[in-house]
Protein backbone atom coordinates (compact mmCIF):
# COMPACT_ATOMS: atom_id res chain seq x y z
CA UNK A 1 0.00 0.00 0.00
CA UNK A 2 2.96 2.06 0.92
CA UNK A 3 4.50 1.72 -2.59
CA UNK A 4 1.11 2.28 -4.07
CA UNK A 5 0.85 5.35 -2.53
CA UNK A 6 4.44 6.49 -3.43
CA UNK A 7 3.66 5.55 -7.54
CA UNK A 8 0.84 7.61 -7.46
CA UNK A 9 2.52 10.71 -6.01
CA UNK A 10 5.27 10.60 -8.73
CA UNK A 11 2.36 9.96 -11.14
CA UNK A 12 0.78 13.22 -10.26
CA UNK A 13 3.98 15.09 -9.45
CA UNK A 14 6.76 13.85 -11.44
CA UNK A 15 9.42 16.68 -9.75
CA UNK A 16 8.85 13.98 -6.44
CA UNK A 17 12.47 12.78 -5.78
CA UNK A 18 11.17 9.36 -6.21
CA UNK A 19 14.52 7.73 -4.87
CA UNK A 20 14.89 10.21 -1.72
CA UNK A 21 10.99 9.21 -1.20
CA UNK A 22 11.48 5.25 -1.41
CA UNK A 23 14.55 5.52 0.81
CA UNK A 24 12.08 7.28 3.49
CA UNK A 25 9.74 4.52 2.94
CA UNK A 26 11.65 1.76 2.97
CA UNK A 27 13.64 3.41 6.45
CA UNK A 28 10.63 3.81 7.89
CA UNK A 29 9.04 0.27 7.68
CA UNK A 30 11.99 -1.40 8.58
CA UNK A 31 11.82 0.61 11.65
CA UNK A 32 8.29 -0.31 12.24
CA UNK A 33 9.38 -4.29 11.91
CA UNK A 34 12.13 -3.83 14.53
CA UNK A 35 9.80 -2.21 16.62
CA UNK A 36 7.24 -4.90 16.12
CA UNK A 37 10.22 -8.11 17.37
CA UNK A 38 11.69 -5.91 19.79
CA UNK A 39 8.33 -5.30 21.44
CA UNK A 40 6.85 -8.35 20.39
CA UNK A 41 3.62 -7.42 19.13
CA UNK A 42 1.92 -5.43 16.13
CA UNK A 43 0.55 -2.08 17.39
CA UNK A 44 -2.34 -2.25 19.17
CA UNK A 45 -2.44 -6.35 19.36
CA UNK A 46 -3.03 -7.85 22.06
CA UNK A 47 -0.62 -10.51 22.85
CA UNK A 48 0.26 -12.52 25.82
CA UNK A 49 4.01 -12.50 24.06
CA UNK A 50 4.75 -8.24 24.62
CA UNK A 51 7.27 -7.46 25.94
CA UNK A 52 6.34 -3.28 26.25
CA UNK A 53 4.64 -0.98 24.86
CA UNK A 54 4.94 1.84 22.02
CA UNK A 55 5.02 5.53 23.45
CA UNK A 56 4.38 7.69 19.86
CA UNK A 57 7.37 9.05 17.85
CA UNK A 58 10.62 11.33 18.07
CA UNK A 59 11.74 13.36 14.96
CA UNK A 60 15.26 12.84 13.91
CA UNK A 61 17.62 13.72 10.49
CA UNK A 62 19.43 10.87 8.65
CA UNK A 63 21.84 12.25 6.57
CA UNK A 64 22.28 9.99 3.48
CA UNK A 65 23.84 10.23 -0.88
CA UNK A 66 20.43 11.16 -1.30
CA UNK A 67 20.05 14.00 0.75
CA UNK A 68 18.83 14.65 4.67
CA UNK A 69 15.82 12.26 4.98
CA UNK A 70 12.88 12.76 8.23
CA UNK A 71 12.87 10.13 10.19
CA UNK A 72 9.73 8.88 12.80
CA UNK A 73 11.29 7.02 15.07
CA UNK A 74 9.16 4.60 17.64
CA UNK A 75 9.67 5.28 21.13
CA UNK A 76 9.03 2.50 23.73
CA UNK A 77 7.74 2.85 27.16
CA UNK A 78 10.21 0.52 28.51
CA UNK A 79 14.12 0.54 27.19
CA UNK A 80 15.39 2.21 24.51
CA UNK A 81 15.43 1.21 20.80
CA UNK A 82 17.44 3.37 17.94
CA UNK A 83 17.07 2.01 14.18
CA UNK A 84 19.57 -0.64 13.07
CA UNK A 85 20.06 2.08 10.22
CA UNK A 86 21.59 4.54 12.45
CA UNK A 87 25.13 4.26 14.14
CA UNK A 88 24.35 4.94 17.51
CA UNK A 89 25.77 7.95 18.65
CA UNK A 90 26.44 9.47 15.12
CA UNK A 91 23.77 10.12 12.03
CA UNK A 92 24.21 7.31 9.63
CA UNK A 93 26.86 8.25 6.74
CA UNK A 94 28.60 11.19 9.69
CA UNK A 95 31.51 8.51 9.93
CA UNK A 96 32.44 9.34 6.15
CA UNK A 97 31.90 13.43 6.77
CA UNK A 98 34.01 12.84 9.87
CA UNK A 99 37.11 11.37 7.53
CA UNK A 100 36.69 14.47 4.92
CA UNK A 101 36.18 16.97 8.21
CA UNK A 102 38.84 15.57 9.72
CA UNK A 103 41.21 16.24 6.71
CA UNK A 104 39.76 19.45 5.78
CA UNK A 105 40.95 20.71 9.46
CA UNK A 106 44.24 19.30 9.65
CA UNK A 107 44.98 21.01 6.04
CA UNK A 108 44.93 17.25 4.38
CA UNK A 109 46.05 17.86 0.35
CA UNK A 110 42.76 17.19 -1.72
CA UNK A 111 45.10 13.79 -2.92
CA UNK A 112 45.06 12.93 0.44
CA UNK A 113 41.57 13.36 1.18
CA UNK A 114 40.78 11.13 -2.06
CA UNK A 115 43.11 8.60 -0.86
CA UNK A 116 40.97 8.09 2.42
CA UNK A 117 38.01 8.47 1.01
CA UNK A 118 38.81 5.48 -1.57
CA UNK A 119 39.60 3.01 1.12
CA UNK A 120 36.33 3.30 2.80
CA UNK A 121 35.32 2.34 -0.67
CA UNK A 122 34.06 5.54 -2.10
CA UNK A 123 34.84 7.47 -5.19
CA UNK A 124 37.33 10.46 -4.48
CA UNK A 125 36.31 13.96 -4.37
CA UNK A 126 37.72 17.14 -5.84
CA UNK A 127 38.11 20.33 -3.70
CA UNK A 128 34.76 21.60 -4.16
CA UNK A 129 33.69 18.88 -3.10
CA UNK A 130 35.53 18.78 0.17
CA UNK A 131 34.20 22.44 0.85
CA UNK A 132 30.53 21.77 -0.16
CA UNK A 133 30.41 18.94 3.00
CA UNK A 134 32.03 21.09 5.35
CA UNK A 135 29.70 24.04 4.03
CA UNK A 136 26.75 21.44 4.93
CA UNK A 137 28.62 20.69 8.38
CA UNK A 138 28.26 24.29 9.06
CA UNK A 139 24.45 24.91 7.89
CA UNK A 140 23.65 22.02 9.85
CA UNK A 141 25.27 22.95 13.26
CA UNK A 142 24.09 26.63 12.23
CA UNK A 143 20.32 25.28 12.55
CA UNK A 144 21.21 23.34 15.58
CA UNK A 145 22.70 26.34 17.36
CA UNK A 146 19.92 28.75 16.40
CA UNK A 147 16.98 27.08 16.76
CA UNK A 148 14.29 28.80 19.05
CA UNK A 149 14.11 27.57 22.46
CA UNK A 150 10.45 27.47 23.02
CA UNK A 151 10.30 25.72 26.30
CA UNK A 152 10.83 26.94 29.86
CA UNK A 153 14.24 26.12 31.48
CA UNK A 154 14.51 26.53 34.96
CA UNK A 155 18.30 25.57 35.69
CA UNK A 156 20.86 26.54 33.39
CA UNK A 157 24.51 25.09 33.43
CA UNK A 158 27.57 26.74 31.79
CA UNK A 159 31.08 26.05 31.42
CA UNK A 160 33.82 26.33 28.77
CA UNK A 161 36.65 24.30 28.06
CA UNK A 162 40.16 25.48 26.60
CA UNK A 163 40.76 24.61 22.77
CA UNK A 164 44.11 26.10 20.44
CA UNK A 165 42.82 27.85 17.35
CA UNK A 166 45.27 29.71 14.68
CA UNK A 167 44.55 33.27 14.59
CA UNK A 168 46.82 35.92 12.82
CA UNK A 169 49.92 33.10 11.72
CA UNK A 170 49.99 32.54 15.79
CA UNK A 171 47.94 29.29 17.88
CA UNK A 172 45.73 31.14 21.00
CA UNK A 173 43.77 29.40 23.47
CA UNK A 174 40.22 30.13 22.89
CA UNK A 175 37.49 28.78 25.21
CA UNK A 176 34.33 26.53 23.67
CA UNK A 177 31.39 27.54 25.82
CA UNK A 178 28.63 24.84 26.38
CA UNK A 179 25.41 26.23 27.85
CA UNK A 180 22.62 23.52 29.22
CA UNK A 181 19.57 23.28 30.38
CA UNK A 182 16.79 21.28 31.66
CA UNK A 183 13.65 21.95 30.71
CA UNK A 184 9.92 22.35 33.06
CA UNK A 185 9.47 18.70 32.43
CA UNK A 186 12.48 17.18 33.34
CA UNK A 187 14.36 16.75 30.00
CA UNK A 188 18.16 18.09 29.09
CA UNK A 189 18.51 20.34 26.25
CA UNK A 190 21.97 21.60 24.74
CA UNK A 191 20.74 25.12 24.90
CA UNK A 192 24.05 26.82 23.28
CA UNK A 193 27.41 27.22 22.44
CA UNK A 194 30.18 29.20 21.01
CA UNK A 195 34.09 30.37 20.60
CA UNK A 196 35.42 32.88 21.90
CA UNK A 197 38.80 34.81 22.26
CA UNK A 198 38.48 34.56 26.30
CA UNK A 199 36.40 34.15 29.24
CA UNK A 200 35.69 38.11 29.16
CA UNK A 201 32.79 40.21 30.40
CA UNK A 202 32.01 40.78 26.77
CA UNK A 203 32.31 37.69 25.42
CA UNK A 204 29.96 35.63 28.13
CA UNK A 205 27.59 39.19 27.66
CA UNK A 206 27.13 38.15 24.10
CA UNK A 207 26.53 34.23 24.54
CA UNK A 208 23.52 35.16 27.17
CA UNK A 209 21.95 37.67 25.38
CA UNK A 210 21.86 35.12 22.30
CA UNK A 211 20.07 32.58 24.40
CA UNK A 212 17.35 35.49 25.81
CA UNK A 213 17.31 36.36 22.08
CA UNK A 214 16.44 32.58 20.73
CA UNK A 215 13.93 32.36 23.69
CA UNK A 216 15.29 31.37 27.12
CA UNK A 217 13.19 32.27 29.67
CA UNK A 218 12.12 31.07 33.22
CA UNK A 219 15.17 30.32 34.90
CA UNK A 220 15.49 30.26 38.49
CA UNK A 221 18.95 28.45 39.13
CA UNK A 222 22.43 29.10 37.07
CA UNK A 223 25.58 27.03 37.82
CA UNK A 224 28.75 27.64 36.50
CA UNK A 225 32.25 28.50 37.83
CA UNK A 226 33.22 32.09 39.53
CA UNK A 227 34.63 33.74 36.44
CA UNK A 228 34.27 37.63 37.27
CA UNK A 229 33.14 38.30 33.92
CA UNK A 230 30.43 35.14 33.69
CA UNK A 231 28.76 36.62 37.31
CA UNK A 232 28.65 40.03 35.74
CA UNK A 233 27.01 38.76 32.53
CA UNK A 234 24.93 36.83 34.65
CA UNK A 235 23.56 39.70 36.86
CA UNK A 236 22.66 41.76 34.24
CA UNK A 237 21.00 39.59 32.12
CA UNK A 238 19.23 36.62 34.06
CA UNK A 239 17.81 39.29 36.16
CA UNK A 240 15.91 37.46 39.03
CA UNK A 241 18.03 34.07 38.80
CA UNK A 242 20.01 32.38 41.57
CA UNK A 243 23.35 31.72 41.01
CA UNK A 244 25.07 28.80 42.26
CA UNK A 245 28.84 28.26 42.51
CA UNK A 246 30.18 25.11 41.13
CA UNK A 247 31.05 23.23 44.40
CA UNK A 248 34.12 21.46 42.59
CA UNK A 249 36.18 24.39 41.57
CA UNK A 250 35.39 25.97 44.78
CA UNK A 251 37.22 23.08 46.93
CA UNK A 252 40.07 23.40 44.16
CA UNK A 253 40.39 27.15 44.93
CA UNK A 254 39.79 26.62 49.17
CA UNK A 255 42.51 23.72 49.16
CA UNK A 256 44.93 25.45 47.37
CA UNK A 257 45.31 27.95 50.28
CA UNK A 258 46.00 25.35 52.62
CA UNK A 259 49.25 23.34 53.46
CA UNK A 260 49.25 20.08 51.82
CA UNK A 261 49.72 17.98 55.10
CA UNK A 262 46.47 19.56 56.40
CA UNK A 263 44.48 19.81 52.96
CA UNK A 264 42.01 16.59 53.81
CA UNK A 265 41.64 17.60 57.18
CA UNK A 266 40.00 20.97 55.78
CA UNK A 267 37.93 19.00 52.93
CA UNK A 268 36.53 17.19 55.82
CA UNK A 269 35.19 19.85 57.65
CA UNK A 270 33.88 21.98 54.71
CA UNK A 271 32.18 18.45 53.56
CA UNK A 272 30.39 19.04 57.15
CA UNK A 273 28.66 22.13 55.49
CA UNK A 274 27.14 20.51 52.43
CA UNK A 275 26.07 17.31 54.65
CA UNK A 276 23.22 19.49 56.63
CA UNK A 277 19.76 18.86 55.97
CA UNK A 278 18.67 22.36 54.99
CA UNK A 279 20.11 25.87 54.37
CA UNK A 280 19.84 27.25 57.34
CA UNK A 281 21.54 24.59 58.81
CA UNK A 282 24.30 24.90 56.52
CA UNK A 283 25.15 28.28 57.59
CA UNK A 284 25.53 27.51 61.31
CA UNK A 285 28.08 25.09 60.24
CA UNK A 286 29.29 27.20 57.84
CA UNK A 287 29.92 29.78 60.55
CA UNK A 288 31.32 27.43 63.10
CA UNK A 289 33.74 25.54 60.39
CA UNK A 290 35.00 29.25 59.24
CA UNK A 291 35.32 30.32 63.36
CA UNK A 292 37.88 27.44 63.80
CA UNK A 293 39.68 27.88 60.69
CA UNK A 294 40.50 32.00 61.40
CA UNK A 295 42.69 30.71 63.83
CA UNK A 296 45.43 28.94 62.21
CA UNK A 297 44.01 29.71 58.54
CA UNK A 298 42.44 32.99 58.18
CA UNK A 299 42.29 33.19 54.41
CA UNK A 300 40.48 30.22 54.00
CA UNK A 301 38.41 30.90 56.40
CA UNK A 302 37.79 34.88 54.69
CA UNK A 303 37.16 32.81 51.53
CA UNK A 304 34.45 30.50 52.98
CA UNK A 305 32.68 33.15 54.51
CA UNK A 306 32.73 35.20 51.08
CA UNK A 307 31.53 32.62 49.08
CA UNK A 308 28.52 31.36 51.83
CA UNK A 309 25.48 32.66 49.75
CA UNK A 310 27.05 31.63 45.92
CA UNK A 311 27.98 28.15 47.51
CA UNK A 312 24.84 27.35 49.00
CA UNK A 313 22.00 28.71 46.87
CA UNK A 314 21.43 25.35 45.67
CA UNK A 315 19.76 24.26 49.29
CA UNK A 316 17.04 26.68 48.06
CA UNK A 317 15.46 24.11 45.69
CA UNK A 318 14.21 21.38 46.03
CA UNK A 319 16.45 18.29 47.95
CA UNK A 320 16.01 16.11 44.93
CA UNK A 321 17.64 17.95 42.87
CA UNK A 322 21.07 19.09 45.02
CA UNK A 323 23.22 16.45 43.96
CA UNK A 324 22.79 17.67 40.31
CA UNK A 325 22.80 21.27 41.03
CA UNK A 326 25.58 21.80 43.42
CA UNK A 327 28.20 21.71 40.52
CA UNK A 328 28.98 21.84 36.64
CA UNK A 329 29.57 18.32 36.74
CA UNK A 330 26.39 17.90 34.93
CA UNK A 331 28.71 19.24 32.13
CA UNK A 332 31.29 16.77 32.81
CA UNK A 333 30.50 13.86 30.25
CA UNK A 334 29.93 16.61 27.57
CA UNK A 335 33.31 18.10 28.28
CA UNK A 336 35.07 14.97 28.10
CA UNK A 337 33.76 14.14 24.59
CA UNK A 338 34.79 17.51 23.11
CA UNK A 339 37.92 16.86 24.40
CA UNK A 340 38.30 13.66 22.78
CA UNK A 341 37.36 14.71 19.37
CA UNK A 342 39.08 17.98 19.88
CA UNK A 343 42.39 16.04 21.12
CA UNK A 344 42.41 14.79 17.40
CA UNK A 345 42.38 17.67 15.68
CA UNK A 346 45.07 19.73 17.54
CA UNK A 347 45.05 23.25 16.78
CA UNK A 348 42.31 23.74 14.28
CA UNK A 349 42.66 26.49 11.24
CA UNK A 350 39.99 29.10 12.66
CA UNK A 351 37.21 29.28 15.11
CA UNK A 352 34.69 28.46 12.40
CA UNK A 353 36.23 24.69 12.32
CA UNK A 354 35.83 24.40 16.16
CA UNK A 355 32.72 25.23 16.19
CA UNK A 356 31.90 23.24 13.29
CA UNK A 357 32.99 20.05 15.27
CA UNK A 358 32.13 20.93 18.78
CA UNK A 359 28.30 21.79 17.40
CA UNK A 360 28.33 17.88 15.83
CA UNK A 361 30.00 16.90 19.22
CA UNK A 362 26.47 18.37 21.21
CA UNK A 363 24.16 17.37 18.26
CA UNK A 364 24.80 14.23 19.23
CA UNK A 365 24.97 14.58 22.40
CA UNK A 366 21.17 16.11 22.39
CA UNK A 367 19.91 13.35 20.30
CA UNK A 368 21.08 11.03 22.87
CA UNK A 369 19.27 12.75 25.39
CA UNK A 370 16.28 13.39 23.27
CA UNK A 371 16.40 9.44 22.63
CA UNK A 372 16.27 8.61 26.55
CA UNK A 373 13.24 6.81 28.16
CA UNK A 374 14.30 8.66 31.65
CA UNK A 375 14.07 12.58 32.53
CA UNK A 376 17.04 13.61 34.25
CA UNK A 377 14.40 14.95 36.90
CA UNK A 378 11.33 13.44 37.49
CA UNK A 379 7.84 15.37 36.41
CA UNK A 380 6.99 15.28 39.84
CA UNK A 381 9.89 16.45 41.96
CA UNK A 382 9.83 19.11 39.32
CA UNK A 383 6.33 19.64 40.14
CA UNK A 384 7.73 20.36 43.42
CA UNK A 385 9.86 23.22 42.49
CA UNK A 386 7.28 25.16 41.39
CA UNK A 387 4.82 23.81 44.42
CA UNK A 388 2.51 22.32 42.66
CA UNK A 389 1.49 18.44 41.74
CA UNK A 390 2.19 17.12 38.36
CA UNK A 391 -0.78 17.20 36.30
CA UNK A 392 -1.83 15.31 32.92
CA UNK A 393 -0.67 18.89 31.33
CA UNK A 394 2.82 18.39 32.12
CA UNK A 395 2.63 14.93 30.36
CA UNK A 396 4.05 15.47 26.77
CA UNK A 397 1.73 15.88 24.61
CA UNK A 398 1.42 12.72 21.27
CA UNK A 399 1.06 14.18 18.16
CA UNK A 400 -2.09 12.63 16.06
CA UNK A 401 -2.04 8.86 15.45
CA UNK A 402 0.66 7.98 18.11
CA UNK A 403 -0.10 5.58 20.91
CA UNK A 404 -1.60 6.83 23.91
CA UNK A 405 0.66 5.00 27.21
CA UNK A 406 0.46 6.05 30.88
CA UNK A 407 4.08 7.27 31.83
Amino acid sequence: MALEGLLRKYKTNPDVDALKEGVKLLAQELMELEVKDKTGAERYERSGERRTYRNGYREREWDTRVGTIPLRIPRLREGSYLPSLIEPRRRAERAVLSVIQEAYVHGVSTRKVEDVVRQLGLDGISKSEVSRICAALDEGVARFRERPLVEEYPYVWLDGKVVKVRHDGRVENHVAVVVIGVRRTGERDVLGFDVGPAESYDFWLAVLRELLRRGLHGVKLVISDAHEGLKQAIAEVLTGASWQRCRVHFMRNLLSLVPKRGQSMVAAWVRTIFAQPDQEAARRQLGQVARTLAKTLPRVAELLLKAEEDILAYMAFPPSHWRQLHSTNTLERVNQEIGRRCDVVGIFPNAQAALRLIGAVLEEQHDEWQAAVRRYFSLASMATLYGEAATESELPVLTPGEEVVAV
